[in-house]
């Protein structure tokens, strides 16, 4: 008989966080963190150290405002809106943390990926990578927004409006729009596979989930009431 054992729903998942099991959040955080970190990584580019800085700021708002999600959308759609809002609130406040530390530890985390042997990243070539990631973010924004949901992630045009809140005709727009300057700029040249993009590899989700959870676990030590002393 088959013992074998499938992840929970994202309903389930939710359901168990809310009765107290936290550990469930990580099922979540690991199902998405790649969408999420690509689509803020669409409102900083050449910045993914702001970019993981926002996902994981993305990630404890979800988590401290559950009981705020009614479930009239996916959650994944959920996250991705909170995810943006985090961004452009950031990107207005002007806030660009960019330092020498914060590259040296990207390009390390990139080797260490890279030295791994990660199927994902051996399918790509990096050279044709960087290119075409400089194609992108070279982009205005509205139009990279909607070409990471889209082309990158595989949203449907509705759920790309709902992440947007934008009609589904805007989006379509934006999408022909940025595949049109990427095309004449690059892809046509290239011929590469769009979904290459931004790898999300293991050192980086890594990295969000244990940052997440521990900013969750001072959370829960400060809302929770200290054992009185006096009895």
């Amino acid at each position: 008989m088959s013992t074998e054992t499938f992840p929970p729903s994202d309903e389930e998942a939710l359901r168990r966080v809310r009765s107290g099991e936290i550990d469930q959040f990580e099922i979540l955080m690991r199902r998405y963190n790649q969408r999420l970190y690509r689509t803020v990584r669409s409102v900083f580019p050449g910045n993914p150290s702001e970019a993981e800085d926002v996902v994981q700021d993305a990630w404890v708002r979800a988590y401290t405002h559950l009981d705020q999600f009614e479930g009239k959308a996916s959650f994944s759609t959920w996250i991705v809106r909170i995810g943006l809002h985090e961004a452009w609130a950031r990107a207005r406040r002007g806030r660009r943390v960019s330092s020498i530390r914060d590259a040296e530890e990207e390009v390390s985390s990139m080797k260490t990926e890279h030295d791994g042997g990660d199927p994902e990243r051996q399918a790509a070539s990096g050279e044709l990578r960087t290119l075409l990631e400089g194609a992108v973010d070279a982009l205005p924004e509205t139009y990279r927004t909607v070409f990471m949901l889209r082309s990158i992630e595989e949203l449907s045009t509705a759920e790309t409006a709902q992440c947007l809140d934008v009609s589904e005709d805007v989006v379509k727009t934006r999408l022909h729009r940025a595949r049109a300057i990427l095309r004449r700029e690059l892809l046509a040249r290239a011929g590469a596979s769009e979904a290459v993009l931004y790898p999300f590899l293991g050192a980086r989700c890594d990295r969000i989930v244990a940052a997440v959870l521990e900013r969750i676990k001072r959370i829960e030590g400060i809302e929770r009431p200290e054992p009185s002393l006096l009895h």
